[in-house]
C-alpha cells in the first residue's frame, strides 16, 4: 500500500529545506499515528544502500577505482568506472544528490560505464572533507559548499575526462536532485560540455541561459510540484536562446523516482524509460570522435 501523500511530501520537505530530524520525526509521527508507524514509513522512504548493487563492483566487464588527482590545482576525489572494451568513448560526469557520493551513486556510475562511457562519480564534498557515511551529516554540509567550489570541481573533472587517451574529447554530465541543478549550472559555465542530463534538478539563473552551448535533456516527476513549477520559465528561456533541449515530465511519479534504494519513491518503469533515454542522448552527443 502506498504511503499517505502527506508523508511523502513531508519527507521531501525534510530532504530539501532541510528540516531538523527531530522536528521532522515528530511531524511524521503525527501523520503516521505512532512512533512505530513513523519508523515503518521512514524505512520505505530513506535510501537502503544495501540495495545499491545493480552492477557489482567486481563486474568483469569494467574496471573501477577510487580516484584522487588534481587538475589545474583543483583536488578531485571520486569513483571512476571504465569499460574494458577497447574504444574511444565519451566521458560522463555523474553528479550525486544532496547526500554526496554514496553507494547508490557509485552503482549508477558503474551502470554508466557498462552503457559505454568513461564514468566519473565525483565527490563534490571534497573541499569539506568528503562525503560522511551518515546521510544527515552529508546533507548538512551542502549549505556550506560554495558555488565556486562546485563549478571549479566540475570544470576540472570534465577536463580530466576529455583529456584521457581513450576519450573522444566530448563530455556529458548527468545529475540527480542537487546534482541535476549542478548540471544546469555547468551547462551555463562550461562551454565545452557537450550534453547535460538533468534528473529533477533546479533551474539555473535564467539570465545566463543564453550562455549554454550543451544540448540538454531535462527529466522531472509530475508529483514534484516544487520543481515542475519552475519548468515553464526555464523552457521559455531555452527556446528564446535557441538552446537544443528536450523536457520530459513523467506522470504519476515522485521526486527521486530513479533512485532504486528508496522503496516508496522508486518507479521501475519510469526509471528505465528515463535511463534509456539518457544513455541514448549522451551517446549521440559524446560518442563520435
Amino acid at each position: 500500500m502506498a504511503l499517505d501523500r502527506r508523508i511523502v511530501e513531508l519527507y521531501d520537505e525534510y530532504t530539501h529545506k532541510p528540516l531538523d530530524r527531530r522536528v521532522f520525526f515528530n511531524r511524521l509521527m503525527v501523520l503516521a499515528g505512532s512512533a512505530a508507524a513513523a519508523e515503518a514509513a521512514l524505512a520505505l522512504l530513506e535510501p537502503n544502500y544495501a540495495q545499491a548493487q545493480q552492477i557489482a563492483p567486481d563486474d568483469g566487464r569494467m574496471t573501477s577505482e577510487r580516484l584522487e588527482t588534481s587538475v589545474d590545482g583543483v583536488l578531485l576525489k571520486g569513483y571512476l568506472a571504465v569499460p574494458k572494451t577497447p574504444a574511444r568513448r565519451g566521458g560522463v560526469l555523474v553528479i550525486h544528490e544532496n547526500r554526496g557520493l554514496n553507494p547508490h551513486i557509485e552503482d549508477v556510475t558503474r551502470r554508466m560505464a557498462l552503457a559505454g562511457f568513461t564514468a566519473l562519480g565525483l565527490d563534490f564534498l571534497t573541499p569539506l572533507g568528503g562525503t560522511p557515511q551518515d546521510p544527515d551529516a552529508a546533507r548538512a554540509l551542502f549549505p556550506k559548499l560554495s558555488a565556486e567550489d562546485v563549478l571549479r570541481q566540475g570544470r576540472a573533472a570534465l577536463k580530466l575526462l576529455a583529456a584521457r587517451p581513450d576519450a573522444t574529447g566530448k563530455t556529458g554530465a548527468i545529475g540527480f536532485c542537487w546534482g541535476g541543478g549542478v548540471v544546469n549550472d555547468l551547462a551555463v559555465a562550461v562551454p565545452e560540455l557537450a550534453a547535460g542530463v538533468v534528473f529533477y534538478g533546479r533551474s539555473p539563473d535564467l539570465a545566463k541561459v543564453p550562455q549554454i552551448k550543451a544540448r540538454l535533456l531535462i527529466q522531472h516527476a509530475a508529483r514534484d510540484t516544487r520543481l515542475v513549477q519552475q519548468l515553464p520559465e526555464y523552457e521559455a528561456a531555452l527556446k528564446a536562446a535557441g538552446i537544443r533541449h528536450e523536457v520530459v515530465v513523467y506522470p504519476d511519479v515522485d521526486h527521486a523516482f530513479h533512485n532504486d534504494t528508496s522503496a516508496e519513491r522508486y518507479n521501475a518503469a519510469a526509471a528505465k524509460q528515463a535511463w534509456d533515454k539518457a544513455v541514448a542522448f549522451l551517446a549521440a552527443e559524446t560518442g563520435a570522435a
